[in-house]
């Protein structure tokens, strides 16, 4: 990968981002929502953002390969096929913001043959651009971040959202049992919160690429390990908005270690 090829894309990416702030704040808990046939909620504001930072990226990088979940349905699996790859999730926390609660983020990730190397989330509630990537660094805002290095004990937190499968119900039990919950209503926001240290830990039963991707290059450059637990997800192959959800753990090396032992034999 060309390091100024990079650099390119990630000064355009986060300006792409933040050229979107604006609207995201202006129609902040304002914006008319409707239902989406697979049950989640969808406003104008999400393909307005998606539209915006497409259009800027494009015409930088008009080769890239530009994947969003809130851009029209290609009726089928689209196959990653472009060196360069976007993923985006205009507003990640949809049901959040619709309503007026402001754990919620704009999430976009760059993709090099299919692996996250970069990633870009503003947090709508903080009013901060969380960005980086292995090799380039983690901050939130100006400031530096690492992932949490506390010690696991029964004050750690972890973000956590609940299985729709309840195959994985023992398992959400276990983690219920042994730690501290938090639970924002945005996938993106507890993996890119434990990038920062904010969060201990998170597991999660109920995402989709989309909601994880740009949050991926933050834990990992920021110290922290990504753990799929029904299926590999990388490199990327192919985007599909009909996907399975993904089940998944991160942290610290030992939350990881802790939270996989909690987890174990627990599916029924």
């Amino acid at each position: 990968m060309d390091p100024v090829q990079l650099n390119l894309r990630v000064a355009a990416a986060r300006a792409a981002v933040l050229a979107q702030v604006g609207l995201l704040h202006r129609e902040f808990g304002r914006a008319e929502s409707r239902w989406k046939a697979d049950g989640t909620r969808v406003t104008a504001i999400d393909v307005a953002i998606s539209e915006g930072i497409f259009r800027d990226l494009a015409l930088a990088f008009p080769a890239d390969q530009f994947l969003s979940e809130e851009l029209p349905d290609p009726a089928g699996p689209v196959a990653v096929t472009r060196a360069f790859a976007w993923i985006l999730d205009p507003i990640d926390g949809t049901n959040n913001f619709a309503l007026g609660i402001p754990q919620c983020a704009i999430s976009l990730a760059l993709l090099w043959d299919g692996e996250p190397v970069y990633g870009v989330v503003y947090d709508l509630g903080r009013r901060r651009l969380l960005h980086g990537g292995p090799g380039l660094g983690v901050f939130d805002g100006e400031v530096p971040a690492r992932v949490s290095a506390r010690p696991c004990s029964r004050e750690t937190l972890v973000g956590f959202h609940s299985p729709g499968d309840k195959t994985w119900l023992p398992a959400a039990v276990a983690v219920l049992g042994d730690f501290k919950i938090r639970g924002l209503g945005s996938a993106t926001l507890h993996l890119a919160y434990v990038a920062t240290g904010l969060l201990d830990g998170c597991v999660d039963f109920n995402v989709k690429i989309w909601d994880l991707a740009a949050a991926i290059p933050l834990v990992r450059a920021a110290g922290g390990e990504v753990h799929f637990l029904n299926g590999e997800q990388l490199p990327a192959r192919r985007f599909d908005l009909g996907m399975p959800r993904i089940v998944y753990l991160a942290g610290s090396p030992e939350i990881c270690l802790r939270l996989r032992e909690r987890m174990s034999g627990k599916r029924n």
